[in-house]
């Protein structure tokens, strides 16, 4: 009896799994997850652009004095010692995106547990600042008081969540799940938390100094 050979091309075919391709040149590009973060990032940019733009337009609009009648001007002694806090906190999150990208899974590890103890003595300073502010005013006060808790609160639910994310990080550098060549959501929680530091100046800026330079 004669055989008959299926076409090499079709053999290989039903033999060899087929290659998925995503679109052209995506893998020479950054990773969906980093493009994730970046639109993230820029969604919560314009939140807080509004937020500030809505202090400064109801500052002027209000009139010569602000903070209104029966509400001090802010103290600068404990937010001058959070803000370097929260600041200096970049600097042992990209020390430790540099160390995982080098496979130093233990400089990761040392610091994320540095910034994570930054981040955490910020809020709790904020918390301590919020004990004293409500004797003085709350969110129902005035306007004034209600944009000084939307927009210091806003901050602090996104320092919250950025902690949150490092211990996520913590637990799996635990279980040694990055290493150089697989480093991407360190990459992205790193942006993630410079983005809420770098908002901060602006709200220390606005919230806290403006008042002081003008009458």
């Amino acid at each position: 009896m004669s055989s008959i050979e299926a076409p090499r091309g079709r053999a290989l075919a039903c033999t060899e799994p087929a290659l998925i391709r995503g679109p052209a040149g995506l893998h020479r590009g950054k990773a969906p997850g980093w493009w994730g973060m970046v639109f993230l990032i820029a969604t919560e940019a314009m939140f807080f652009t509004i937020l500030l733009t809505s202090y400064w337009y109801l500052r002027f609009r209000h009139g010569p004095v602000w903070p209104p009648d029966g509400i001090a001007k802010p103290e600068l002694f404990l937010v001058s010692v959070m803000t370097p806090i929260l600041l200096v906190s970049s600097a042992p999150m990209h020390w430790a995106e540099l160390g995982i990208k080098k496979g130093r899974i233990w400089q990761l590890r040392l610091g994320l547990a540095l910034t994570f103890a930054l981040g955490g003595t910020f809020l709790g300073l904020q918390a301590v600042e919020y004990l004293t502010k409500v004797k003085e005013f709350t969110p129902t006060t005035d306007v004034y008081g209600s944009l000084f808790f939307a927009i210091t609160g806003f901050h602090g639910f996104h320092v919250f969540v950025g902690l949150l994310m490092n211990l996520w990080l913590q637990y799996y550098a635990g279980k040694r799940r990055f290493d150089a060549e697989h480093f991407l959501p360190v990459e992205v929680v790193t942006m993630y938390w410079h983005f809420v530091d770098a908002v901060w100046v602006f709200i220390f800026a606005t919230i806290y100094l403006s008042p002081h330079l003008w009458p």
